[in-house]
């Protein structure tokens, strides 16, 4: 591992000289279109890489809350807690389409895991969004 850059430094510098150096040249509408989606890729990256650890363990800890799992300490391996953090995300859908949601006191635990889970996802691919995600009134 080297100290500087950091992969979020290198992630900004490739993301300024698109914007800054390459895009300005092209003339190429679809160049220009790839180019922005490349960009828009390294914005996501960038918000997500700093506190991904952090983020991936509160959920694990949410999801072993919800789906009344054995409290057990989350692996420091960041592949091996991306997997059960995937596992327990399964866990949960395997219980939703067996019919567990659709009513009683779980159901609104359930609703609740969700919309803070795309809440956490729009704060990281898409913060413009988030604020009418926040705004809109929870239907059920």
């Amino acid at each position: 591992m080297q100290d500087r850059p950091t992969a979020l430094e290198l992630l900004q510098a490739v993301r300024d000289l698109l914007e800054k150096e390459i895009l300005p040249t092209l003339t190429d509408l679809r160049l220009r279109y790839h180019t922005r989606i490349a960009m828009n890729v390294l914005r996501i990256l960038e918000r997500e890489i700093p506190d991904e650890e952090e983020r991936l363990r509160a959920e694990l800890r949410a999801l072993g809350e919800l789906l009344d799992l054995p409290p057990t300490a989350p692996p420091r391996d960041p592949a091996l807690l991306r997997q059960r953090v995937l596992e327990a995300n399964r866990e949960l859908c395997g219980r939703i389409r067996q019919g567990l949601a659709d009513s009683g006191p779980w159901r609104e635990g359930v609703l609740a895991h969700v919309r803070g889970a795309v809440e956490e996802k729009l704060r990281i691919n898409n913060p413009a969004e988030l604020a009418t995600f926040l705004a809109e009134p929870e239907d059920e």
